[in-house]
């Protein structure tokens, strides 16, 4: 007899190996330019991140532009692409239903480097240097 706990962890690798098959197609569709979008062609886009529902029915795509130059207006070509990219990702990945793919700016570069910088700040090294 399975329990139900036996089988969360199944479910969340698969989750975890969908997701991340499914950043290295849109990082490869995206790299190689097939996306014919002028927004897209004039920026490299890294795909940070993926996270897939339990269902694998939605995906949430973290993306971040190189430099993070123009991401509102990479969002919106992405944004714009979303049909042609779903069936990318669909035909590359055999599974029983397309995902509906999301974007959503990475923001976590942004975060670190705002840690980073407060952790640099005279005040605070002080503090940490008095041990």
């Amino acid at each position: 007899m399975k329990h139900q706990s036996d089988a969360a962890p199944e479910k969340s690798v698969r989750t975890l190996r969908v997701g991340e098959q499914v950043r290295h197609i849109l990082s490869e569709v995206l790299q190689r330019g097939d996306v014919h979008d002028d927004v897209l062609a004039k920026h490299m886009v890294s795909v940070t991140e993926v996270r897939m529902s339990p269902d694998l029915r939605h995906a949430t795509v973290f993306v971040k532009p190189l430099l993070g130059k123009d991401e509102a207006a990479v969002l919106k070509a992405l944004r714009t692409n979303t049909a042609y990219l779903q069936r990318e990702v669909a035909t590359r990945i055999k599974m029983k239903y397309a995902a509906k793919l999301k974007f959503l700016a990475d923001e976590s570069f942004d975060e670190g480097s705002h840690i980073d910088q407060l952790l640099r700040a005279p005040q605070v090294a002080r503090d940490l240097n008095e041990d």
